[in-house]
């Protein structure tokens, strides 16, 4: 007799409220797909939906700019800053929702290393570090951006919660704050770009209170709707970066951020590894560290297509839910590829290169079925 093990990544969870069929979750990917203006296109609304075909529990969008003044990243990327985006990002939700998913937006504010347009704005006048990516358009190095003032940091924070609202109109579930790779938020919180000496700079209680304001601005603009925050120690230009205080850093954020509000925990990878950069000094996990301070679901990231390192994961305590990146473009049908214990595709890089199109996507599927 032959006993079948459901793999605890398949059985069902909730997120602040938000009931999802199972534990898999498309990790929030940047497709730069959308119409110049910024409006998501019937091409997107099929590719998200396909993974919501495929069992995945919960899909994030991609890095969306909330406001038209400077925090759009890429061109071609999708935004939630006019009525326009709003009516694209409808039809995406409308077809996640049919196929038995959930949607969360994630609303990104790209900074000093925003590649879409000439001026940049950041925490202090620092140039960053490494270059503009090429697999997202751009080419050479990063200027120095203009240090943000203390108005404009205020209409930050508007922003955020304007497009907040923009999402609930969109039909999205929730909302995730990006605060991690190097973005805006992120570029506060690093103290090598915050070079402030007022009350957002110096100390990691003065760094991560922007994000917290965020958060808590997005939460009271749609209390309706889950609210969330991702957060990495490293970057999409400096991938060795880790908080300078560590464990200790890692609890003041934490702490900072769950109570300002935030329904869940988000931990990215950057394409690495989970374990590469989840291990910290003692022996345990940041993203354990972070179920432990906040009490609050975590969301796992890096590798977790591996089967028997997302079982650790979620039975070792060191997070509840999964977010899958390549291995969800490998395999959009993962979840239900897992449920019938059939093999996983590897992922091929190919399928973004040159740049990370869901149009070169399709291509390359349609040259492998050829």
């Amino acid at each position: 007799m032959t006993t079948t093990v459901e793999h605890p990544a398949l059985t069902p969870a909730t997120l602040g409220g938000l009931a999802l069929r199972n534990r898999y979750a498309v990790a929030p990917m940047s497709r730069v797909s959308a119409r110049p203006d910024g409006t998501p296109t019937g091409e997107m609304a099929d590719y998200y939906a396909e993974f919501a075909r495929g069992g995945f529990g919960l899909v994030f969008s991609e890095g969306t700019y909330p406001d038209s003044a400077a925090s759009q990243g890429y061109l071609n990327q999708p935004g939630l800053a006019r009525d326009e985006h709003v009516a694209g990002w409808r039809v995406v939700t409308a077809g996640v929702r049919a196929a038995g998913g959930r949607m969360i937006a994630q609303l990104m504010h790209a900074g000093a290393i925003a590649q879409g347009h000439p001026n940049t704005v950041g925490p202090s006048p620092v140039q960053p570090r490494g270059e503009k990516m090429r697999a997202y358009g751009g080419s050479g190095p990063w200027p120095v951006p203009r240090e943000l003032t203390i108005a404009e940091i205020d209409g930050v924070v508007d922003g955020f919660a304007a497009a907040a609202v923009r999402a609930r109109q969109a039909g999205f579930d929730g909302v995730e704050v990006h605060a991690a790779n190097g973005y805006l938020l992120d570029q506060f919180l690093t103290d090598y770009t915050n070079q402030r000496t007022d009350s957002y700079g110096g100390p990691v209680a003065n760094r991560i209170r922007l994000t917290a304001q965020v958060v808590t601005a997005v939460a009271e603009a749609v209390p309706e709707l889950v609210t969330g925050v991702r957060l990495s120690q490293t970057k999409v230009n400096d991938f060795t970066y880790r908080w300078p205080g560590g464990h200790a850093d890692a609890e003041v954020i934490f702490a900072a951020v769950a109570e300002a509000g935030a329904q869940y925990l988000h931990i990215a990878s950057e394409g690495r590894n989970w374990l590469e950069t989840a291990k910290l000094a003692d022996g345990g996990t940041i993203t354990a560290l972070a179920r432990q301070v906040t009490g609050l679901p975590v969301i796992a990231n890096g590798g977790m297509h591996d089967l028997a390192q997302a079982h650790e994961v979620l039975t070792g305590g060191h997070a509840d839910l999964l977010s899958i990146g390549h291995g969800a473009l490998a395999n959009p049908d993962l979840p239900a590829r897992v449920a019938a214990a059939e093999p996983l595709a590897e992922f091929d890089r190919a399928m973004v290169s040159p740049t990370v199109t869901v149009a070169n996507a399709r291509r390359w599927r349609e040259s492998r079925q050829a």
